[in-house]
């Protein structure tokens, strides 16, 4: 018995360690691109864009806000120079202005991104994109009709774990993924008060659009034939949205799930799992920013030591892929063409949670709110 512990052990490289692979999963700036941008929504959010923004040296012209006290708090902290509007359309006559970040609410971003795009501007929206996949299409035909890039601020695909995992499944290393599985035990009754608490799928859109997107990456072009889901209250939780979600997803060589437990008070943990016929990809952690990946092949076992965090290494590297795209001139990674996959998924768990029922990914053109 120990000898064909030991024969299999050697076969897959066992517990000895090697060195981890060198990829390239950093947030890239433009190499001589730097446009002025102009940010329209200046909620709790966009601290962590203007951090990262400033700490990238990305040049912020003006800030917009309906209320200017919040404009006025971000100019003060972050970018002195900056121009203030409450009016975005003020922001968007600015003949100077090249790039806009529309951090908004989903019910009103919709025709602010129409509207930047008519105004010539390449726009990161805020995620999630949209609530109907129809409109989606068709303001990325717009964009497409003005020759401007239209991306998707989906900062999770730069969290420095997320973005090795990534770059590893690129590379090959693992070969393709027939297994992934994701899972998130956190506290978000930090939303009770907020708006937020009137999103209806709460766990599953607003939040698990990040993990329905990374998934997607993961799983390249290959499109999920069917979705399971199911939510549910804690008796504990706070807030009025389901806090308990889960998902099963089906490809037609493969399987997925993400589990999303929100009311967890002690012991939080976030973990990912890929599994392919090379190798596995494993990240976990106590939270979404601290997080320790091994990749296991048949040479061995690899932890690679990686620096910075989802917050704020995620939003340099959507604004910083975006700006590289329009300096190379082609299509952003997080572009919303690319995106509408991601809410297919996304508004299937949606529509199958609420049902009962499972539902195929892209038949569900609309959220229901």
């Amino acid at each position: 018995m120990a000898r064909k512990r030991n024969y299999a052990l050697a076969k897959t490289g066992g517990d000895k360690r090697i060195g981890a692979p060198e990829l390239a999963y950093w947030p890239q700036d433009p190499r001589r691109y730097r446009p002025k941008i102009g940010l329209i929504g200046c909620g709790g959010i966009t601290d962590h864009h203007l951090r990262a923004y400033r700490e990238a040296g990305y040049d912020v012209v003006a800030l917009c806000n309906r209320t200017l006290a919040k404009a006025r708090l971000r100019q003060k902290e972050f970018y002195p120079a900056a121009e203030l509007y409450g009016d975005y359309r003020k922001l968007l006559a600015r003949d100077d202005i090249e790039v806009v970040d529309i951090a908004t609410h989903p019910e009103e971003r919709v025709a602010i991104i129409r509207d930047a795009l008519q105004a010539g501007k390449h726009v990161l929206s805020q995620k999630p994109f949209v609530t109907d996949l129809d409109v989606g299409e068709r303001l990325v035909e717009l964009a497409e009709k003005k020759g401007l890039a239209l991306a998707v601020n989906q900062n999770g695909r730069w969290a420095p774990h997320f973005s090795y995992l990534r770059a590893a499944v690129g590379k090959g290393l693992i070969g393709e993924p027939f297994a992934a599985h994701l899972e998130v035990h956190w506290d978000h009754n930090w939303v009770k008060g907020t708006p937020f608490e009137d999103v209806r799928n709460l766990v599953l859109y607003d939040f698990g659009i990040h993990w329905f997107d990374i998934l997607s990456c993961f799983m390249g072009g290959r499109t999920a034939t069917r979705v399971f889901a199911s939510h549910a209250r804690s008796r504990s939780q706070k807030v009025r949205p389901p806090l308990l979600a889960q998902a099963m997803i089906e490809f037609e060589d493969a399987q997925a799930s993400v589990v999303l437990d929100a009311d967890v008070r002690f012991g939080r943990e976030d973990r990912t799992y890929l599994a392919g016929p090379r190798g596995t990809l494993i990240s976990q952690g106590p939270s979404l920013t601290e997080q320790t990946v091994t990749l296991y092949t048949r040479q061995g076992v690899a932890r690679p030591k990686l620096r910075g965090t989802w917050f704020d290494a995620g939003f340099h590297g959507a604004m910083g892929e975006l700006l590289l795209a329009i300096e190379e001139r082609r299509e952003p990674t997080h572009s919303a063409r690319n995106n509408l996959k991601s809410l297919a998924l996304c508004f299937a768990a949606c529509a199958s949670a609420d049902t009962g029922k499972p539902a195929i990914p892209g038949k569900i053109r609309r959220l229901r709110h």
